[in-house]
């Protein structure tokens, strides 16, 4: 026992501990890196596509509320919002597919940037509700504009031809670029979340007064974090639409805002894998009991409930603490 103690102590030991996150990240890495290159030759296309948009979505709240402690009710509105925007640029304006979803993930930013100015000034439920309410109105706006389709949202977006040359029309072809999409987007997170800014945000979340006395304009850093947050929840659901070609209600309602914090919280809030994992399972479960009609919401609602009681921090939260990894 005395040798086990001693053993650990030693540099070699202390070096293993401090190389172990870095293994374990590494093999999180390896295995998503796999399956977005493998994934086609295994699955249906489409279906692995819409996981991808989801989980970048759910990456993107993840920022937010995970590692700055702001929990909005309303990213439904940048996701759905965006979406109609590149569905209309793709479509009516004739934009290539790059600059269409350049064009909804600005307008997700501008979008973000407009509620983010309203309500970062008011914290918990105050915030929360702000979100909301202003979400509801770009829901209504997306009901009542002529060129969202109404209830029968835009249809018949073009997916084109990407720098010209490749055919999105292509399952595989629209595949990768949805992965390289997804992957590039997710290493912005974590650079972020691993950079100068990123320790801010979450020195805020952990202690906001104690991060203003230090010297840093909060509310500042809280702006930046909403906007980019949208921005890239902006980019997930103009993905989505260039995906189905179709932009519809549903991106935009309430509903969608809780299915993105029913993620999070499954997989793992403030974890850096965790909302990815939350969106495979909740898509898949929509997808595989798609034929039980809306008591699949009763089995996604008792499968929220089981991990909240078993697994408190969430599936990759509880992976970590056993590890007894920091971040994951």
């Amino acid at each position: 026992m005395v040798s086990d103690i001693v053993e650990l102590e030693t540099p070699e030991g202390t070096n293993a501990r401090r190389a172990f996150p870095r293994v374990a990240q590494g093999v999180l890495w390896a295995i998503l890196l796999g399956f977005l290159l493998v994934a086609p030759l295994f699955f249906y296309p489409v279906f692995v596509m819409q996981l991808l948009c989801f989980a970048l979505f759910a990456a993107a709240f993840n920022l937010l509320i995970g590692f700055t402690g702001l929990l909005s009710f309303g990213h439904a509105a940048f996701f759905g919002g965006a979406a109609y925007v590149a569905g209309h640029a793709l479509k009516v304006w004739g934009f290539p597919p790059l600059l269409g979803l350049a064009t909804g993930m600005l307008f997700g930013a501008a979008l973000g940037w407009a509620v983010g100015a309203l309500a970062i000034r008011r914290q918990g439920i105050y915030f929360a509700m702000i979100t909301l309410a202003l979400a509801q109105i770009v829901y209504f706006f997306a009901l009542q504009m002529p060129f969202t389709g109404g209830e029968d949202g835009l249809q018949g977006i073009p997916r084109g031809y990407l720098l010209g040359l490749i055919d999105l029309n292509q399952p595989l072809n629209m595949y990768y670029l949805v992965a390289a999409i997804f992957l590039a987007a997710f290493l912005v997170i974590y650079r972020v979340i691993h950079s100068p800014f990123g320790q801010v945000l979450q020195a805020i979340r952990e202690n906001e007064p104690r991060a203003l006395s230090l010297g840093y304009n909060v509310d500042r850093f809280k702006l930046l974090a909403f906007v980019l947050s949208a921005a890239l929840a902006g980019l997930a659901g103009s993905t989505k639409a260039l995906v189905f070609q179709f932009a519809s209600l549903t991106d935009a309602h309430w509903q969608m805002s809780g299915e993105v914090i029913l993620m999070t919280l499954l997989g793992g809030m403030g974890t850096i894998f965790g909302p990815v994992v939350g969106a495979f399972i909740v898509v898949t479960l929509q997808h595989v009991l798609s034929g039980i009609g809306s008591w699949v919401q009763v089995v996604i609602g008792g499968t929220f409930i089981a991990c909240v009681l078993l697994f408190r921090r969430g599936i990759i939260g509880e992976l970590a603490r056993i590890l007894r990894i920091s971040s994951l």
